[in-house]
């Protein structure tokens, strides 16, 4: 099918940088784009060609109605719309996809973090699984600060497992709080990159945020709050029911964590580990699995990762063949299972008695 669209002001922005933003749209939707000096012809399956005429409809549309785009924002919403066939991108850039978080504007760069976000606002309690970069935490800090100045919730509290210091703090130098902050420093970080830093020192002053290993949530009910478990995978399984059962009224809870990341001593399973497991099942939590599409640092750590999973997958594989090759050999020494030791005589003596020789 071949389609011609009449090129109209100002929509040279969608394009991109040397027209990548093309590119983006023929690999993803399998079509041709051809730039005339008036026109912008498009040709390939009729559904595909229909698909990349709604995407320059709705930029024309987002364009009249007074939305900016940066170049980033426009390549990240075409990926996402081409990855999931529903998603449009006015859809993207509307019904709340953009949010406002006092000095930043959050919004989803992938599929997979546009339903983490869809499944926080309508679930109670949320598992987000997947390699580092994804956006897993950061995310969870915005849905959290938005529902606190919406009111909708009166705290955040903010929790990670000490792991690196085995969770003997006393033993490190300094107060309880020098010992502690450098493995909560990642939480600080996403705080004050979305909130002004006096705003998010006095919220933490008055405990309106309060950021803690998680051994210091025993004990308590956590009533009116959103509650953000990071680096999961390091919590123990009684951690991690104990965290999962501090749930009060009118509170949301976010688990994130990287279960290729385990850092737990003596190989101890991971908290994280055993709750998909046991929690897979039960009505109104949800889980969110992340891979290394939805990586938004440096285009290195994409492949970077996927150059990790690749050898984890080949090692595991080369050890199944080992342990395959043993076998086999194993079976053939035994002649197929039979045994080859020599037998024994038993020479008959006067009497009851007998002796093996």
């Amino acid at each position: 099918m071949k389609k011609s669209i009449e090129i109209s002001p100002n929509i040279e922005a969608l394009f991109g940088t040397r027209d990548e933003n093309l590119h983006v749209l023929e690999d993803g939707l399998n079509i041709n784009i051809d730039l005339r000096s008036n026109s912008i012809e498009l040709e390939g399956a009729a559904r595909d060609v229909a698909r990349a005429e709604q995407v320059f409809a709705d930029y024309e549309f987002l364009q009249r109605s007074g939305h900016t785009f940066t170049n980033g924002d426009l390549n990240s919403m075409l990926r996402v719309l081409i990855a999931d066939p529903k998603a449009t991108l006015r859809g993207l850039a509307e019904a709340g996809r953009q949010r406002s978080l006092g000095r930043r504007t959050v919004q989803p760069k992938s599929v997979n973090q546009r339903v983490y976000l869809e499944t926080i606002e309508k679930n109670d309690m949320v598992f987000g699984i997947g390699p580092a970069g994804t956006g897993k935490t950061y995310l969870a800090v915005a849905m959290a600060i938005s529902a606190l100045l919406a009111k909708r919730v009166n705290r955040i509290i903010l929790a990670r497992p000490a792991v690196e210091a085995g969770e003997r703090l006393g033993f490190l130098p300094g107060t309880l709080q020098d010992k502690i902050d450098p493995y909560l420093r990642p939480l600080y970080d996403a705080l004050y990159d979305m909130l002004d830093p006096e705003k998010v020192d006095r919220y933490l002053e008055k405990n309106v945020i309060e950021i803690a290993p998680i051994a210091f949530m025993r004990g308590r009910t956590l009533n009116d709050s959103f509650v953000i478990l990071d680096e999961a995978q390091n919590t123990t399984s009684e951690q991690m029911k104990m965290f999962v059962t501090r749930l009060g009224f009118n509170s949301k809870a976010v688990i994130t964590g990287d279960i290729t990341q385990i850092d737990l001593p003596n190989a101890r399973r991971s908290g994280l580990l055993e709750a998909v497991d046991v929690l897979k099942k039960v009505e109104g939590l949800a889980f969110v699995y992340f891979d290394e599409s939805d990586v938004v640092r440096h285009h290195l750590v994409q492949r970077i990762i996927r150059a990790y999973d690749e050898h984890k997958t080949r090692v595991a594989e080369e050890q199944m063949l080992l342990l395959d090759a043993k076998a086999h050999t194993n079976g053939k020494s035994n002649g197929g299972g039979e045994s080859k030791l020599p037998q024994e005589k038993i020479v008959p003596l006067s009497g009851e008695n007998q002796v093996r020789d």
